[in-house]
């Protein structure tokens, strides 16, 4: 660490390149670079890290970065900043005195969670920092991932997919598709929008009863209905596309759709599940990646893909490095101070450290490793 004219305590930040597949989002602009380096930190990035976001190297150099070709050495900073969840590989980069900031979504990750416990790392999450508003650093990746459900969603139907060859919006005398959208968040409310954009009759599922309201009279959803198990399944019935977008931060996704339920679809009708992160809203869903994208089960298309707005790079890393940027100030601030991982850290970090000292500090995921530790914090 080092004091900059000013007399902050300035520390070293690293930018890995991302390794999961077909991953091309950076966490950090070059413009966010700036910001960090003029506030005394040094930042190391990982060469050809923003190549797949369409920010280059030369970019990041003259915004201040020290371009490093060995992931090793941006590993070694004080802070690791990254989009996605480390990747088995990147285990070995795991150590005592380090702070990782990144999507976790650890409820999904069983090995990736006793990796981060063992390693006396701490590990902060985007997904579960939470605010006056909500979750301010899951809500733009869940606007983008709702916005490609409708599209995606869209092409899945197609026959050219192996979908039941049905066009959302229908034609002439004939009726347009149904989807039915689980949970109306970010995510939701943004496929549910796209889905009505296109033509097609969209109901919304919530357990929020003013939710439901509120978006049946702005006319986001041309339907509601709150969420009970047997009067969902009647929908899911009927549906040619379903997305799942429920969500509990920090908790496996709650399954609202059974297999059963699924196995009523007509074939070629779609999934889109959008929990696929914290382990999915459908039954049936697994993860599958953006190599391959879909699988087929009781004659349903299943598009399960856990990383959707890396299919939007530019679109996904500007988006996110200006939510970040912001908390990753305030974290490195934390770092250098030495309050990181206590109870005196500061309260615009509240919900986003996951892990530290040894064991899991967020209630939500521990609930779901009991075996790795209570949390207190």
């Amino acid at each position: 660490m080092s004091a900059d004219a000013a007399g902050r305590t300035g520390i070293t930040v690293g930018v890995p390149a991302e390794t999961k597949d077909r991953e091309r989002r950076v966490a950090l602009t070059p413009s966010a670079v700036h910001m960090a380096v003029d506030l005394g930190h040094r930042v190391l990035v990982q060469a050809d890290a923003g190549e797949g976001a369409g920010f280059s190297d030369e970019e990041y150099a003259k915004a201040g970065a020290s371009l490093v070709p060995d992931p090793a050495e941006v590993w070694a900073a004080d802070v690791v900043v990254k989009v996605k969840e480390p990747q088995p590989a990147e285990y070995e980069h795991f150590r005592p005195g380090l702070t990782l900031f990144a999507y976790l979504h650890l409820a999904a990750e069983p090995a990736l969670t006793k990796a981060l416990v063992s390693s006396g790392i701490r590990a902060y999450a985007f997904e579960t920092l939470t605010d006056r508003h909500g979750l301010p650093l899951l809500a733009p990746m869940s606007e983008i991932a709702g916005r490609a459900a409708a599209i995606v969603g869209a092409a899945q139907l197609s026959a050219s997919s192996g979908g039941s060859g049905t066009l959302m919006g229908g034609a002439a005398g004939v009726p347009p598709a149904k989807v039915l959208v689980i949970g109306l968040g970010v995510a939701g409310t943004m496929a549910a929008r796209g889905c009505r954009g296109l033509g097609a009759h969209v109901t919304g599922v919530d357990v929020d009863l003013q939710r439901l309201y509120e978006h049946h009279l702005d006319g986001t959803v041309d339907a509601t209905q709150i969420s009970e198990q047997a009067l969902v399944g009647e929908h899911v019935r009927e549906a040619d596309l379903v997305i799942g977008a429920a969500l509990v931060p920090g908790a496996r996704a709650p399954v609202v759709v059974t297999e059963e339920q699924v196995a009523t679809m007509r074939p070629g009708s779609a999934v889109v599940d959008l929990a696929i992160d914290q382990g999915g809203c459908v039954e049936t869903a697994r993860p599958t990646t953006l190599s391959e994208p879909t699988y087929l089960e009781h004659g349903v298309v299943h598009y399960c893909v856990t990383n959707v707005p890396g299919q939007f790079p530019r679109t996904a890393s500007a988006a996110l490095s200006a939510a970040v940027a912001p908390k990753l100030l305030t974290l490195a601030d934390e770092v250098a101070a030495g309050r990181a991982g206590t109870d005196e850290e500061d309260a615009r970090l509240v919900g986003a450290r996951n892990v530290a000292d040894g064991r899991i500090v967020h209630e939500a995921v521990a609930e779901v490793f009991p075996d790795l530790g209570g949390a207190d914090a």
